[in-house]
């Protein structure tokens, strides 16, 4: 006896299967995908960084296979780190003064860092989306003008 499959019983494939990374349960996409890495050779604000591009880069870029890292020599310029997010922005902070540990902070605040723009959490603005029940008010618009 023949089996016969009907259209509602068809054989489902692995293959035909697919999924798209997402932030959620079981699943985790970090936002940063470049970091920068500029400094000066010959200036005295840039040696901290050389000194954690020599000692500690490679152990960072090995902890996180997902970022690409460059390194940019940039002559008479102040140190910066740039960081590079998924969402088309980035973010830039200046490292002059900062110590090796500093530094490493603020790498480190850039890998966790999202790259969304940062809102105030004091309050939230108003935004309307139809006009004013009264319109808009002008001195000008009132048969008597306003007196102090």
């Amino acid at each position: 006896m023949a089996s016969k499959l009907g259209p509602a019983l068809r054989p489902f494939l692995r293959a035909q299967q697919s999924s798209f990374p997402a932030n959620g349960h079981g699943a985790f996409v970090p936002q940063i995908r470049k970091l920068v890495f500029e400094f000066c050779d010959n200036w005295a604000s840039s040696t901290n960084l050389r000194t954690y591009i020599h000692n500690h880069l490679e152990n960072l870029a090995r902890q996180n296979p997902h970022v690409e890292f460059v390194v940019r020599r940039r002559s008479h310029r102040e140190p910066v780190i740039r960081g590079f997010y998924i969402n088309n922005r980035d973010k830039v902070i200046g490292l002059k003064g900062f110590e090796v540990t500093g530094i490493q902070q603020k790498v480190q605040l850039l890998l966790d860092s999202s790259g969304a723009k940062i809102k105030p959490l004091k309050r939230e603005t108003v935004v309307s989306r139809t006009e004013a029940a009264r319109g808009i008010w002008s001195g000008l618009h009132v048969e008597e003008p306003f007196r102090i």
